[in-house]
């Protein structure tokens, strides 16, 4: 069994940070993850990582966070997908 984490990010439209952020928090997954967190930073952006426990590792089939509705963001939303390899401290 591996650990994955999906890392989703966007960048809202020009002062739609909080709206941004709001949408994001409400979106609801077909299943929970493992954890959820949820970032903000400058310039408006927004990044959500979910942690899952997948015995295909990177390859799984997991629920990802939509795309917003376009006028919401400045471009498409970026994904990533990364397999826990080493875990150190508390």
């Amino acid at each position: 069994m591996s650990t994955v984490a999906l890392m989703w990010e966007a960048r809202a439209a020009d002062g739609r940070g909080n709206e941004l952020l709001e949408w994001a928090r409400a979106q609801v997954l077909a299943r929970d993850p493992v954890r959820r967190e949820v970032f903000r930073a400058p310039q408006d952006r927004v990044l959500v990582i979910t942690w899952w426990e997948a015995a295909e590792g990177v390859a799984a089939d997991l629920p990802e966070l939509p795309e917003p509705a376009a006028d919401l963001i400045t471009r498409a939303v970026h994904r990533w997908r990364f397999e826990s390899v080493e875990v150190d401290g508390g």
